[in-house]
């Protein structure tokens, strides 16, 4: 029974990188610093372990 959980770990992965780039399109929209730290506290909330130095660069993923 593994098989499920492993599609809904993907399925949770593939949700959150999408909105972790909608994200990145609305904080570099963003005008002053308020707005931009509320973005990026929603950004944490996601995925805590997101750097705020390159959080307005485009996302490349590492390869292993």
């Amino acid at each position: 029974m593994p098989k499920p959980e492993r599609q809904k770990e993907l399925a949770r992965r593939r949700h959150r990188k999408i909105k972790l780039k909608k994200l990145r399109v609305k904080y570099t929209a963003a005008g002053n610093a308020e707005e931009k730290d509320a973005i990026f506290a929603k950004a944490r909330r996601i995925s805590p372990f997101v750097p705020r130095e390159t959080f307005d660069e485009p996302h490349v993923p590492v390869s292993a």
